[in-house]
C-alpha cells in the first residue's frame, strides 16, 4: 500500500509539471473536461453500449458513433487473461499519460472517465458528450497503447427539432 502510495504521489507530482498527465479533470493542473465532455448522470443515459477489452489488444467497437448532447454508459467487459483499462481523452492527454504509465506500470487510480478491469471482470462508465469531434479511448497498461490498443467516439452535431 504505501508503495502505491509513493507512486501516485510521484505521478502527480509529474502531472502538475506536464500540464495534465492523468486524463481527468478532478486532479490539480487537469484538462479541459469540456474538450471530452463531462461525467454523465446514470439518470440520464439515453443508451449502453457494450465495449470488449481483450489480449489481442484491440476495442471492440473501436469505432463509436454518438451525437453531442447524449449521455451514454459503456459496459465495457475485460474477455482477455491480462488486466485493461479503457480510458477517454483527447489524443495528446492519452499520449501524456501513457507515458507516465510506462514509468510506473503497477500505478493504479480510478477516475471518472476511466475504468480498469481485472480478467472476465465488468465495469462501466457514464460519460455525456458536450462537443461534435472525436474522442479517444485507450488502454494505457504498459505495451497496450503502443501494441494499438485505441478506438474513437465520434461526436455528431445534436440534431435540430423540426430540420429532417
Amino acid at each position: 500500500m504505501q508503495t502505491r502510495s509513493l507512486m501516485l504521489a510521484a505521478m502527480l507530482s509529474i502531472s502538475a509539471t506536464s500540464n495534465g498527465v492523468l486524463a481527468s479533470g478532478t486532479h490539480a493542473g487537469g484538462h479541459d473536461d469540456e474538450a471530452i465532455g463531462v461525467p454523465g448522470d446514470p439518470a440520464k443515459v439515453t443508451r449502453t453500449i457494450a465495449v470488449d477489452m481483450s489480449d489481442n489488444m484491440r476495442f471492440t467497437p473501436d469505432r463509436i458513433k454518438v451525437s453531442r448532447g447524449e449521455t451514454i454508459r459503456f459496459r465495457i467487459s475485460n474477455s482477455g487473461k491480462l488486466k485493461h483499462e479503457l480510458v477517454l481523452g483527447t489524443k495528446k492527454e492519452l499520449e501524456e499519460h501513457y507515458k507516465a504509465m510506462l514509468k510506473f506500470p503497477e500505478m493504479e487510480h480510478e477516475e471518472e472517465n476511466m475504468v480498469t478491469l481485472a480478467p472476465a471482470k465488468t465495469g462501466e462508465i457514464v460519460w455525456k458528450f458536450t462537443k461534435s469531434g472525436k474522442v479517444d479511448f485507450a488502454c494505457l497498461k504498459a505495451g497496450h497503447y503502443d501494441a494499438g490498443m485505441k478506438g474513437q467516439v465520434i461526436v455528431t452535431a445534436k440534431k435540430k427539432q423540426g430540420y429532417k
